[in-house]
């Protein structure tokens, strides 16, 4: 087994763990197996070689992660699980749509600055939010890398959950 991760600067981790001596569908059922087990803790759902962990509902918040497999099998005879970490769904969706609303008001009073400025009108208000809004984009950056840290030692958890099931043999 050979582990590799990314950089720790992005918002959603990712890694990558190869196998030579496990099949797909070896990886697969101990995950399935886990599914059935009452005492699990941890939430997961199957969907052909996609495998979605949660956190427990008890331990649930807004900033909780979530942990996404993906399981391949390659040309050889290596299998390869891919893994990112992240928000939940519909957090990684609020995001990215104020993202985009910010981006979108950055570029409309970008033009309305330049159109008040070739007409020679006031630009105050322009200007204030095209400085504004790329200030607001770096304190949204910095609430999800604080979401991330709230949300670190829950990431160990269930990166220690999946390392016990992909050992089981």
């Amino acid at each position: 087994m050979k582990e590799e991760r990314s950089s720790e600067i992005h918002l959603r981790p990712r890694f990558r763990i190869e196998y030579d001596d496990k099949t797909k569908e070896q990886i697969l059922e101990n995950f399935r197996d886990n599914l059935q087990d009452d005492d699990c803790k941890y939430c997961s759902k199957i969907v052909d070689g996609h495998v979605i962990i949660d956190v427990p509902k008890e331990d649930d918040h807004f900033w909780s992660p979530q942990l996404n497999l993906e399981v391949e099998k390659f040309d050889g005879e290596d299998t390869v699980v891919r893994g990112l970490f992240g928000p939940k769904p519909q957090v990684w969706t609020l995001f990215m749509f104020i993202h985009f609303g910010v981006a979108v008001a950055f570029i409309g009073f970008l033009i309305l600055w330049y159109v008040r400025w070739s007409l020679g009108e006031s630009t105050t208000f322009p200007m204030i939010m095209t400085i504004g809004l790329p200030i607001f984009w770096l304190i949204l950056y910095f609430l999800g890398r604080m979401g991330k840290k709230t949300g670190h030692h829950q990431m160990d958890e269930l990166h220690a959950f999946m390392m016990e099931i992909l050992e089981k043999k």
